[in-house]
């Protein structure tokens, strides 16, 4: 999953990034809000995390211009703990809103549940025949046993069960599974198919040559 983060904060922006990457997402950052709209628009995030005091463009004029464009999840950031505030940000669109300083696992478990509810998928744990996919663990098992893979293998995983049923192209998978600083000419996506199939059985992923990969619901 791909997620962009737009922070002015150097120290929080480079946390946030850090941690994200540590949890197995592709994450993009800007630093304004010009560059964050622009990234916004331009790029089909899986959630966008947005700071409401930016320089440039404020986080309302972003959410509200990103409206026009996209229904992309965003969970907005502020300081500000007010219930007008708070109702300013979902009145704009925001999907979901958390009041700074926050705790980082609330808000890997607020971005699991944007993920989610934007795939149409209300279940935490999605059973494909013998492999369950848990979503909010972000862990793989199979025949309950648990099945090792690495952060962008269980991307991958995660990814096609939300989208199970339906062929995904090779383009949207690198647009979800990598970001701005990988290279989208390598051979990294047939790697980590090679490697999940060898680990959940090569059936698991299905080719349809010429269009993608699919998961079968």
């Amino acid at each position: 999953m791909r997620i962009l983060i737009v922070e002015d904060e150097p120290d929080l922006l480079r946390g946030l990034a850090r941690s994200l990457r540590e949890e197995g997402y592709a994450v993009d950052t800007a630093a304004d809000g010009e560059d964050g709209l622009f990234k916004a628009v331009e790029v089909n995030y899986d959630a966008v995390v947005l700071d409401v005091m930016l320089p440039r463009l404020d986080g309302w004029e972003v959410l509200r211009r990103l409206r026009e464009k996209r229904k992309t999840p965003v969970l907005l950031l502020t300081a500000r703990d007010r219930s007008a505030d708070r109702v300013r940000g979902l009145d704009t669109g925001a999907d979901d809103y958390l009041v700074k300083p926050f705790d980082l696992p609330e808000l890997l478990a607020r971005l699991r549940a944007l993920i989610r509810r934007s795939a149409s998928e209300v279940r935490s744990v999605i059973e494909i025949g013998d492999v369950a996919v848990d979503i909010a663990a972000r862990a793989v098992s199979q025949k309950r046993k648990p099945v090792v893979l690495t952060a962008r293998e269980y991307s991958l995983v995660e990814f096609l069960t939300l989208h199970r049923g339906e062929v995904v192209t090779r383009t949207q998978l690198y647009e979800h599974l990598f970001d701005e600083n990988d290279d989208s000419l390598s051979n990294l996506l047939d790697v980590h198919v090679s490697n999940v199939r060898k680990k959940l059985g090569h059936d698991f992923i299905a080719t349809r040559r010429g269009h993608g990969y699919c998961i079968e619901g």
